[in-house]
């Protein structure tokens, strides 16, 4: 089963001019910026489309000094560029969710919400226990 909902842009594999693929998050009940999932890699109409729309982070990004995965259960890290927390897109994902509440699968870019702030996200929710 797969669902569409929003999520923060808050960094990309890639560069801002051609990003590849986005890395997601939302804020959770204490008001930190938590990392979701990221999506599948972009098409080339959608990442010409999002560059216009990024702006690199400026210093004291939340999530200056982490490290992505490369995969469910893979050793290997993402070479990311941080972003501006500015962009909502709309993505579809499945409902699968690990312990933390993150997708566990690669979300599909649907289109950006320009119509919505990073405030009118859902919070991330932790799957009940």
């Amino acid at each position: 089963m797969r669902e569409t909902t929003e999520a923060i842009v808050r960094a990309i594999t890639g560069s801002v001019a051609a990003p590849r693929s986005l890395l997601l998050g939302r804020y959770d009940d204490h008001g930190r910026l938590q990392y979701t999932g990221r999506t599948v890699n972009l098409a080339r109409t959608a990442s010409s489309t999002l560059a216009g729309l990024l702006a690199p982070a400026r210093p004291g990004h939340p999530w200056t000094g982490w490290s992505f995965s490369a995969g469910w259960g893979s050793r290997e890290t993402l070479n990311v560029t941080l972003v501006e927390p500015e962009l909502v897109m709309e993505a579809g994902f499945d409902i699968a969710r690990d312990a933390s509440g993150r997708w566990r699968h690669p979300a599909r870019w649907h289109r950006a919400r320009l119509d919505l702030s990073p405030a009118d996200v859902p919070r991330l929710e932790s799957p009940p226990r």
